[in-house]
């Protein structure tokens, strides 16, 4: 049987013999890259997967199960935080986690594999720059935050360690990725410990079940979601990478949050004392009918409840304390062990949910015409990174405070929240405030000095201008000694060059 002839055949096996309706009119290049691209489709899993997703798809959203009467707040001897912890217990979980970090146990890994759509650019967001004094876009300040928790880890037991920097990223963003890494040579890490490796893409499907074709000779596809994480790390030999490292602990988090504190000690060492194989962070939620997923348990099982699985009664819902009993927000930050993602890649991963997201795609009409659809025509489906808390045997949350650790990156200025200036603005007010902790003070252009303010409105800008580079401070620690007493010019920015300046004064 010829190649065409097979590949006809595996098609129909599928119920999609129309992708190959315009192969008359390809070219022997369109051709050969068509056929490799379609051969990569196992014809079984693409027939399922298409007619889950319109059945899924085809389902009344106002019927979707409210989980009110089944789900519950994480116990609270599961759920550490900053503010429910003392800090000599902080200080303990710190210790554990750069000695975790010290003897080579402990990677990050970037979920990077999304498009910067709804940001208006046509780049990776971790090459975005949010106007920053320094111009230092997410991923150089990313990767200051790995070679200063290396240094870290180094000073307090006094040996060499790595903390890998694994990336996953799509299609769409790895040459990129790649490309920018390379120009700007790793942000002075070493290029081996920045491993970079592609998620599955999978097809984008009509309401009837049928795949879209994105041209005459390509399919539409989409990346399967950051839950797709679990099957590129086995089938991009990533675990066996891990192994071979040693490495122990794996903290996962998303590009788009700029407070991100990545290997964070306190959260390591909080889930390496607990025993746990499965982590999350979380943040108080803002108000209760913030558009958030809540960490929770469901029937006795650990997951994210969507805020439309949640009614508005028990989103209001407070506790003695005043709290919000469903408060627990997730941000995408979490904790695994090795063994823990060993298991689910090779065990559970098929198990995962799929999500559904109606979107606007691309797509050819019957005489060949590229039509950009004014309204969502296609399904893609999606898995989630947070849909493994079920599995866990020992999971845990900890609680920071989102001023310190959360304020992402998702869309243009002309939206209200989460935008270029609200994620600058974040990162500003916060070393602002870590001067003034420090002892320090600031003086406008006209050396006149400015008032202090210990606090901040939301949406507030500091009154001074200052960014220090995570090379100097990993999260405010060691600015005492460089600025007790100082008074400093706005807008200032504290480098290592300006760092070795103050020690001399």
């Amino acid at each position: 049987m010829s190649s065409l002839e097979d590949l006809r055949s595996r098609l129909d096996l599928a119920g999609q013999s129309h992708l190959l309706r315009f192969w008359p009119e390809l070219s022997a290049d369109q051709r050969s890259r068509f056929v490799t691209e379609l051969s990569q489709l196992d014809p079984a899993e693409l027939r399922a997967h298409c007619r889950a997703a319109a059945e899924a798809a085809s389902r009344d959203s106002s019927s979707e199960q409210r989980l009110d009467q089944r789900m519950e707040p994480v116990p609270a001897e599961f759920i550490g935080g900053v503010k429910r912890s003392d800090k000599e217990t902080l200080c303990e979980w710190e210790n554990e986690g750069l000695l975790q970090i010290s003897q080579n146990k402990v990677a990050v890994l970037l979920l990077a594999g999304g498009q910067g759509t709804r940001l208006g650019v046509s780049y990776p967001k971790g090459m975005y720059d949010v106007g920053l004094p320094s111009c230092k876009t997410l991923y150089h300040i990313q990767a200051e935050r790995i070679r200063k928790v290396q240094q870290l880890a180094e000073q307090k037991h006094g040996s060499k360690c790595t903390v890998p920097w694994y990336i996953m990223t799509s299609e769409f963003t790895l040459a990129p990725t790649e490309s920018f890494f390379k120009e700007n040579d790793y942000f002075n890490l070493d290029k081996s410990d920045v491993i970079m490796f592609e998620q599955r893409m999978i097809p984008a499907v009509s309401f009837d079940g049928k795949v879209i074709l994105e041209n005459k000779s390509k399919i539409a596809m989409a990346p399967d979601g950051n839950g797709g994480l679990y099957r590129a790390l086995t089938e991009n030999k990533i675990l066996q990478d891990m192994d071979r490292r040693g490495i122990q602990y794996v903290h996962v988090y998303c590009v788009d949050n700029i407070l991100v504190k990545l290997a964070d000690p306190v959260f390591i060492g909080f889930c390496v004392r607990k025993g746990a194989d499965c982590g999350a962070k979380v943040v108080e939620k803002a108000f209760p009918e913030e558009p958030v997923g809540v960490v929770c348990r469901v029937d006795g099982v650990y997951q994210v409840a969507e805020y439309s699985e949640v009614s508005p009664e028990v989103a209001r819902q407070r506790g003695p304390t005043g709290d919000l009993v469903y408060g627990a927000g997730n941000i995408c930050n979490h904790f695994f062990t090795l063994d823990f993602l060993k298991t689910i890649s090779e065990k559970s991963e098929k198990m995962l949910k799929q999500h559904v997201a109606i979107k606007k795609v691309p797509y050819v009409d019957d005489e060949g015409n590229l039509i950009k659809p004014d309204k969502p025509n296609g399904i893609k489906m999606e898995k989630f990174v947070f849909d493994v808390f079920q599995f866990s045997s020992n999971f845990v949350a900890f609680e920071v405070l989102r001023e310190e650790e959360f304020s992402p990156l998702k869309n243009a200025d002309t939206a209200v929240n989460d935008t270029p200036s609200t994620a600058r603005r974040s990162l500003l007010s916060q070393h602002y405030h870590w001067v003034l902790a420090a002892g320090a003070g600031f003086l406008d252009s006209q050396n006149r000095k400015l008032h202090p303010k210990p606090r901040l409105a939301d949406n507030e800008d500091p009154p001074a201008i200052c960014e220090i580079s995570p090379l100097v401070s990993y999260f405010g620690e060691g600015l005492q000694m460089l600025l007790k007493g100082k008074e400093l010019k706005s807008p200032f920015i504290l480098d290592e060059k300006t760092a070795e300046q103050l020690k001399d004064q």
